[in-house]
């Protein structure tokens, strides 16, 4: 259904949560617990996911320059392809093989930071910064005219020579960037592009205007740019209105509780270094203000939403008509109020997840002693229409990280498990990790897998904590020496096809495989394992559906006896009856099939999880329709 495409002006909801208690960590003898550290030897500690192969970084983006050579996300398509991002160019997997992933092609560009969208053979590439120029060239931009931020898009119909056919010029740049597909012309999709940096001089970029004014549609800050691309002729992709989701918003109010202590010797949440007032670092918007830009939004394009993530805000908008969204809601708190970062939907769309990059990426905020309310997730529960949201919970990962290792809630999605909403995702130097959200009041996690931290931790001998001459970190010569502080771990985590996939911003490409547990079971696994796609942008989030099949029916009967939502006696005999009609074919199986189906809506009635128990009912239903 389409909505006015006027603007609502909605003020935002301020929400104090009530009752929520602060996380505690596991004891000392959690694995991940003194951890070996190692640049490549570093020690592991896995639960229900267990390594399928690891590939290093490209030679040519194997250094240590600052953040120059990291790697950032991930995008999927073509079928076997992983597209992965890094601040100097990206690489191209063929995962063909997870076990053997290999290296289709490395493009050399300098992008910062380099986040892929991929549709069809057209890869998206974020680009911001001062230093990228036209031409992908290293050594900074000497003239302005050279000078690149926005979109790039790049020809990959051949792998192994990927060819740059279009830059697309935004005043902001782009830190990251979400794809749209046109809901009327399936030959037309829209990037919606977050920059964070201030407005370019209009002597640079035509049209390019700063501002304090929400309201003023002149001012180039406050909106979401937009890019709308024919595909088939990306040549022609342009920069149309934007999407003014802004006006009308109450700034942040001042914290409350659970507050980041000032520390002057770090910049402000949000930025990733940068003085104060500098345009490029994000976090030099004053604070209280309302939001001018998002870091990211995830658009969930078959319900024609869109979740914003936007520091201090949780925005939903209507994106029936991408050309003119419509703000529908706008929730902040008074604890992490400055750290929305990513977005995610339950496959329901009834639930979403906003993550806190509290410190920018680079800081150790999962210490023992670092604030729980701060660095994790905010489960907030949706209303039908996305007209009101509840904030529900916060999730931190639940171990403590040395002071060696950045860590911090970062990007994920889904996994594809009926009845069940899982979320990986990535912590940085934190590992890789699950959580459980399908209770919204009560999160937890059900899988991880974890490395040491890169550097070892300072010498014994070491005055005030500055290193001494000459230590090298393990897994380096001294010629390649690094610099202690060294900035890696997964910037996020996706589970596609049956793996799970992790960028490591210094090591380089993992792929992991879910192993079965009483808190994941084989059923559940497997039923994961029937949902494929060819394409898979995370940002834009797919809809989830199963085939007919007997793991999916398992899945939900492994679930009640896992919570006791229906007696044992009755799982015991429904278990019977499956493996019996998993036997049979045809109008046999069909027929035995539907009279279970009749015995399980018999049994719903007084179960503990009822709604569960009719989800099966119907589950069986499918499954003897599929078996006829």
């Amino acid at each position: 259904m389409h909505r006015s495409c006027k603007l609502i002006g909605l003020i935002a909801t301020v929400v104090v949560p009530a009752l929520l208690s602060a996380q505690s960590y596991p004891s000392a003898a959690d694995p991940r617990s003194n951890l070996k550290p190692g640049r490549l030897d570093a020690g592991i500690a896995a639960s229900n996911m267990r390594l399928v192969s690891f590939s290093p970084k490209p030679a040519v983006f194997d250094t240590v320059r600052g953040l120059t050579f990291i790697n950032s996300d991930v995008a999927f398509g073509n079928g076997h392809y992983a597209y992965q991002g890094n601040f100097a160019g990206f690489t191209i997997w063929d995962v063909s093989n997870p076990a053997k992933p290999v290296m289709a092609s490395v493009v050399q560009c300098i992008t910062s930071q380099g986040d892929p969208t991929i549709i069809g053979n057209l890869l998206f590439v974020s680009a911001e910064g001062a230093g990228n120029r036209n031409d992908c060239g290293k050594g900074g931009v000497q003239d302005p005219k050279d000078h690149m931020a926005g979109i790039r898009i790049f020809d990959v119909s051949n792998p192994r020579a990927p060819k740059l056919i279009k830059n697309v010029q935004t005043c902001k740049g782009s830190h990251t960037h979400t794809v749209i597909p046109s809901p009327t012309n399936p030959k037309i999709v829209y990037l919606y592009v977050s920059g964070q940096q201030a407005a370019r001089p209009e002597t640079e970029l035509a049209g390019c205007k700063n501002g304090d004014d929400p309201a003023d549609s002149t001012n180039s800050l406050y909106q979401l740019d937009i890019v709308k691309v024919p595909l088939d002729h990306p040549e022609q992709a342009a920069v149309m209105p934007g999407a003014r989701i802004f006006t009308g918003l109450d700034g942040s109010p001042e914290c409350k509780t659970f507050c980041a202590p000032v520390d002057t010797r770090r910049p402000p949440r949000g930025g990733r270094g940068g003085a104060p007032g500098d345009s490029a670092n994000p976090a030099a918007v004053r604070l209280n203000t309302g939001p001018r830009n998002c870091h990211d939004v995830t658009a969930y394009p078959a319900m024609h939403l869109l979740a914003a993530a936007c520091s201090s805000h949780s925005i939903m908008v209507d994106i029936s008509n991408p050309e003119k969204p419509v703000r529908l809601s706008a929730l902040t708190d008074t604890n992490n109020f400055q750290g929305r970062h990513t977005a995610g939907f339950s496959n329901d769309g009834k639930k979403i997840i906003m993550t806190d990059e509290w410190g920018g990426g680079t800081g150790p905020m999962c210490q023992a002693n670092s604030i729980m309310e701060l660095g994790g997730n905010t489960i907030i529960s949706l209303s039908q229409n996305g007209k009101k949201q509840t904030q529900r919970s916060y999730f931190k990962l639940p171990a403590a990280q040395s002071a060696e290792e950045n860590c911090v809630s970062h990007n994920g999605g889904l996994i594809p498990v009926p009845g069940r909403d899982l979320y990986v995702q990535g912590w940085y130097q934190g590992g890789v990790d699950i959580m459980d959200f399908t209770d919204a009041n009560h999160p937890s996690e059900i899988g991880y897998f974890d490395r040491g931290s890169i550097d070892p931790p300072p010498p014994a001998d070491t005055a005030r904590g500055v290193e001494l001459p000459g230590a090298v970190a393990p897994g380096r010569g001294a010629a390649a020496a690094r610099s202690r502080g060294t900035i890696g771990g997964s910037w996020g985590a996706y589970y596609w096809n049956g793996m799970i996939y992790s960028s490591e911003l210094d090591r380089g490409f993992d792929i992991y495989e879910l192993t079965p547990s009483t808190r994941l079971s084989a059923n559940e696994i497997a039923a994961a394992k029937l949902v494929r796609m060819k394409e898979y942008n995370p940002q834009s989030q797919p809809k989830l559906v199963w085939p007919a099949a007997f793991p999916v029916v398992r899945s939900y009967l492994d679930q009640l006896v896992r919570n006791d939502g229906l007696s044992s006696d009755k799982t015991s005999a429904i278990a019977k009856s499956l493996d019996a009609a998993e036997k049979q074919s045809g109008a046999a199986r069909a027929a035995s099939l539907t009279k279970l189906a009749g015995e399980v809506d018999a049994d719903a009635k007084g179960a503990k999880d009822s709604a569960r128990v009719k989800t099966m009912a119907s589950e069986i239903r499918r499954l003897a329709a599929a078996s006829k």
